[in-house]
């Protein structure tokens, strides 16, 4: 699908989607969990989908109740040999430590970019814990043969916090004394955050020093028959049609959690930092333009801010800073080179030093057609910044949003962009 959008200022009020990296995360501990688990306000993307079957390839039953998704389970218990992660980097990374519980043989693959992305980590890992790999060791898919068996273990976290998670979901289930992970070079701390916070919601405290160890204490654990857990707003999702207001109008976003642990909120200090109007609700945002000034931020820990960022720096009188730009390496696309294709098609101009992206703001910004490069992000970030374009902009395979809003578009036509779709 083709998207052509024109250059015009938005104003409306929209809802958040579900977070998809807590969903992911509900979805493993639901699981995990013996008993059963009621979520609500679940979220709809391809990634969210594909973790739902990967917990039903595992054994979780799930069914469909007024109150929202009714997982019964009694741990990993698999009833097919391959779970398939989509295009879902979290997924994999997440659910081949928890698939590794399993006495079985069990197949992870993926699909599309996933196939080329590094499993970084997984080979040094799992063998430790009783693991073997059989077959590629850097890519799915992956052949496991397990069960896991719980002990102290260190990791290397620089290339992201995924792992960890997948680490600490996985442990925390199988450990029946205390065990250590020690952690070298995390990066994305925020996300561990998120799985500590979902863990302890399901009875799983896990201590931690400053990040460089966790405790995993099973005695400390508490066991509940049925949980229920309320899935908030995506703050990444969200972050797009803040940017969207901050250059283009105003627009509201409602269903976010201004306590949230999610990275992506502190795209309210970029925006804040930047001179954009910002008044904070109870469980909302409101972002309105104004004239922007450059602005510095490093993203190392919330890499998934770059592309809306970028799109807030070439509206921004001077030169921005951003940096982190290792962290753009293995995404859907090689974002480094997405990103910067981006702002060439617009005519914004930039430079890449070292770990810094540098935006110099521009007025006059150019139509043009955008390569989405199969990233959604790029999609929604191109979205944005064609509402200020001097000509038409056509985003092409713009429906890879579905990957992570699948009304992405549906919002950005509510709000009152001209936008239309070419199938």
């Amino acid at each position: 699908m083709k998207a052509v959008i024109e250059r015009g200022n938005i104003s409306g009020i929209i809802k958040a989607p579900a977070s998809k990296s807590v969903t992911q995360r509900a979805y493993a501990a639901a699981l995990l969990h013996s008993g059963t688990t009621v979520i609500s306000n679940t979220g709809t993307s391809n990634d969210e989908l594909a973790v739902l079957r990967i917990i039903q390839q595992l054994g979780a039953e799930v069914t469909t109740s007024t109150a929202g998704l009714s997982i019964q389970s009694n741990g990993v218990q698999p009833i097919t040999k391959t779970i398939d992660c989509g295009e879902s980097g979290l997924a994999a990374r997440l659910f081949t430590p928890i698939a590794a519980l399993s006495d079985s043989k069990i197949i992870v693959t993926g699909t599309g970019s996933l196939l080329k992305r590094k499993m970084k980590g997984i080979s040094e890992v799992l063998p430790i814990l009783g693991v073997n790999i059989i077959g590629s060791r850097d890519h799915l898919p992956l052949t496991l043969l397990g069960p896991m068996r719980a002990r102290s273990i260190a990791l290397d976290a620089s290339g992201g916090s995924q792992l960890l998670s997948g680490l600490l979901f996985a442990l925390s289930s199988c450990a029946t004394e205390p065990v250590i992970v020690k952690v070298n070079n995390l990066k994305s701390q925020p996300y561990i955050d998120l799985t500590l916070d979902v863990l302890a919601h399901f009875g799983k405290e896990i201590a931690h020093n400053s990040y460089k160890e966790f405790y995993i204490n099973p005695a400390k654990f508490q066991q509940k028959d049925r949980i229920t857990i309320d899935i908030e707003g995506d703050w990444s999702g969200a972050a797009f049609f803040l940017v969207a207001g901050a250059i283009a109008g105003s627009v509201t976003v409602n269903n976010l959690d201004v306590n949230s642990r999610q990275a992506d909120k502190i795209i309210l200090d970029v925006l804040i930092a930047a001179g954009a109007m910002v008044a904070i609700g109870e469980n909302s945002v409101t972002v309105s333009q104004r004239p922007l000034q450059e602005f510095e931020f490093d993203a190392t820990h919330c890499p998934d801010l770059f592309p809306p960022l970028s799109i807030l720096a070439a509206f921004c009188e001077g030169e921005s800073k951003i940096k982190g730009v290792h962290r753009l390496f293995d995404k859907e696309s090689n974002r480094v080179e997405s990103i910067t294709e981006m702002l060439y098609d617009y005519g914004v101009h930039f430079s890449v030093e070292e770990d810094t992206l540098f935006i110099t703001g521009d007025e006059k910004v150019q139509g043009t057609v955008i390569d989405t490069y199969n990233d959604h992000r790029i999609a929604m970030a191109a979205a944005i910044g064609a509402l200020r374009a001097k000509g038409p902009v056509e985003i092409l395979d713009a429906e890879v949003v579905n990957k992570s809003y699948p009304n992405f578009f549906e919002h950005l036509v509510s709000c009152g962009a001209n936008c239309s779709h070419i199938e």
